[in-house]
């Protein structure tokens, strides 16, 4: 099956960082088309972010039905424009919120997410209500480390880690959902970080891209 998958941010180094985690953690006979929306803002922090960048993404959702694509994934966590997108597909569409939101729960039982700014938290809360798992969520957290600043900024794992942690200790949780696309990347730092930390306590760190992309297939045959 051919899976497109659309970044709605105009950080073509965003997307290509989710490339080469789509591809990874694609089961087989999954192949993998990653594309940055062409009028996006860099970065999708807020709902007013994410309303200016539907416009990119249903662009390229539209490409790819014309494509003939079987699934597509919107590759940013607060969902961006997924109901529109869904509606211009005709086929599976999943936001890589609801895929960790899911997989969360399905791990955890009760889980918490971090994600980056706090701006972004209504959102998420929104999008919790919405697809029917906010009572298994336990709190929505912000790390404070801004979208494009994950990969850049030396500190981003530890301040990331420390907010997971956080969570943990404080929202009694077994599962947490790393609130970003970006964050995706660093999930196996932050998995040996709080391992070495926390030992068998540790939550488990679910990555939107990840789930979204293991799901996927599953929608398809479905």
């Amino acid at each position: 099956m051919r899976l497109l998958i659309v970044n709605p941010n105009s950080t073509q180094a965003m997307t290509d960082a989710v490339a080469r985690i789509a591809v990874e953690a694609a089961p087989a006979g999954v192949a993998i088309v990653a594309r940055t929306s062409l009028s996006g803002p860099p970065a999708i922090q807020g709902a007013e972010d994410g309303e200016a960048a539907i416009p990119g993404l249903l662009a390229e959702i539209a490409k790819g039905r014309a494509e003939g694509f079987d699934a597509a994934i919107v590759a940013c966590f607060d969902d961006t424009g997924l109901a529109e997108a869904r509606a211009a597909f005709g086929g599976p569409v999943l936001g890589i919120g609801q895929a960790a939101f899911h997989a969360a729960a399905l791990l955890g039982g009760r889980f918490s997410v971090v994600t980056t700014l706090a701006v972004s938290i209504p959102v998420i809360e929104g999008n919790l209500i919405a697809c029917g798992l906010a009572a298994s969520c336990a709190r929505v957290r912000a790390s404070g480390v801004p979208v494009l600043a994950l990969e850049a900024d030396p500190t981003a794992t530890e301040r990331v880690a420390a907010e997971i942690a956080r969570a943990q200790a404080e929202d009694g949780v077994a599962a947490v959902a790393l609130g970003c696309a970006g964050m995706g990347a660093l999930a196996d730092a932050l998995r040996a970080r709080l391992s070495a930390q926390l030992g068998p306590g540790a939550p488990h760190l679910v990555d939107g891209v990840r789930a979204a992309v293991r799901l996927a297939p599953a929608l398809v045959g479905l």
